[in-house]
């Protein structure tokens, strides 16, 4: 049984910990965080000791990974932390907002011999899986274009989800669908990104990737939507022969909503059957499976983190020179 600790009391707090309840072989131990009746109500939805200590927690020695699930600012103090404890660890995407923080990670895991592994959720999510064996069987032809968009009101002060610890949405929002499209279509040639800005820095962005052989990818965020606009999320997949679309509407008044469609050839628009499953559980059984040496640790490792924090520095680039970026 893997002992797992958690660090986090907020909406991926909760998240983690109610996932952790349908993933085999592993038990949380304790949840921290500075409120002692946030922690609390975290522990008990999966029965774990709340905690106001995180070095206790981290240094507890029945616990064998902890769970980051703060801030991403505070990031790398606590999973340096936790490495330096002997922990396998767990961290929230993104891994961090500097390259510099993200490789001293890195390189802390690699001599504690811990596993560093980050929650690059696209990659659990059916939709995107099923793109991806679509990619690599050929069945469509080429993937040719990717456009993904992730649309929040989060940078409104007058906002529901307005959340004063994030930074701008080339790390809080665009990280996840940079992994994605690496995942999809490999490391892009240049960035090229235009901004809408607000007093406080980018409040929308789109960037366009292109590739050396032709392909690009598009990647839309904003925190600027009307207070009233629920989070909304997806992307589209262009083939030679056939187009999919996923879309994800995060309504406060109930669960999410999601589409997933084909378009191939000349047949009108239809649904796509995947297994309905909660990719925060199948991204944290991975870990577990990573941690008990049944599963390959490279899907969510680190690496694949620092990649996407390097599209999303080079988008900050181009913003800032107002010209391409080429990534090296």
């Amino acid at each position: 049984m893997i002992r797992i600790g958690i660090l986090g009391a907020g909406t991926m707090g909760k998240m983690h910990a109610a996932a952790y309840a349908g993933v085999a072989d592993a038990t949380v131990v304790g949840v921290y965080s500075r409120d002692a009746e946030r922690a609390a109500t975290v522990a008990a939805i999966c029965k774990a000791h709340p905690s106001t200590d995180a070095p206790r927690l981290i240094d507890h020695p029945g616990i064998d990974a902890i769970d980051v699930c703060l801030p991403t600012p505070v990031h790398p103090e606590f999973v340096l932390a936790a490495l330096r404890a002997g922990k396998h660890v767990f961290c929230e995407t993104p891994l961090a907002l500097q390259l510099g923080d993200a490789w001293e990670m890195q390189e802390a895991a690699r001599r504690a011999d811990r596993l560093l592994q980050v929650g690059l959720l696209m990659r659990s999510v059916a939709a995107c899986e099923h793109v991806k064996s679509r990619s690599l069987s050929g069945k469509h032809g080429r993937l040719v274009s990717v456009t993904a968009w992730r649309l929040g009101s989060y940078l409104r002060a007058d906002a529901p989800d307005r959340k004063t610890h994030y930074s701008d949405p080339s790390t809080e929002l665009m990280t996840f669908d940079f992994d994605l499209i690496h995942w999809l279509m490999g490391r892009p040639a240049t960035i090229s990104a235009t901004a809408v800005q607000t007093a406080h820095g980018p409040g929308e962005i789109s960037a366009l990737l292109h590739y050396e052989d032709g392909r690009h990818a598009t990647v839309t965020a904003s925190g600027l939507m009307p207070p009233g606009f629920p989070f909304a999320a997806g992307f589209r997949a262009l083939f030679e022969h056939a187009l999919y679309e996923q879309s994800t509407v995060f309504d406060t008044a109930g669960p999410p909503t999601s589409t997933f469609t084909i378009v191939e050839g000349g047949q009108p628009r239809r649904p796509v059957r995947v297994q309905d499953r909660n990719p925060y559980q199948v991204q944290l059984q991975g870990f577990v499976d990573c941690i008990a040496g049944r599963a390959n640790h490279d899907l969510l490792d680190a690496s694949r983190a620092y990649e996407a924090l390097v599209l999303s520095t080079a988008t900050q680039r181009s913003l800032a020179e107002r010209r391409p970026v080429e990534i090296d």
